[in-house]
């Protein structure tokens, strides 16, 4: 759940910095009164965000290992995200 003024990573969007892109797949809205949930998208909503930066998240090791065979493999996976900042959520 998320409100106007938050900041979230999410997965890799293609944009600059301060760019603004606008959500309109969206599922439930809660304006403080009443909930609006979509079947399976709520009609004329949207999420109009901006996009702050992009990055790597912190690296994940996988290690696979097989007892008495001698088998083991090591990994390192990071993941990509983009951090955006939600300016205004339209109902």
């Amino acid at each position: 759940m998320v409100k106007e003024g938050d900041k979230i990573k999410i997965e890799k969007l293609t944009g600059d910095s301060e760019k603004k892109i606008k959500f309109d797949q969206v599922l439930l809205v809660f304006d403080g009164k009443k909930t609006f949930v979509g079947r399976p998208y709520v009609k004329g909503a949207n999420v109009e965000t901006k996009i702050l930066k992009t990055g790597r998240s912190r690296k994940v090791i996988v290690f696979r290992y097989h007892s008495k065979t001698r088998y083991r493999k090591k990994k390192g996976h990071r993941q990509h995200f983009t951090e955006v900042e939600i300016k205004k959520i339209n109902l």
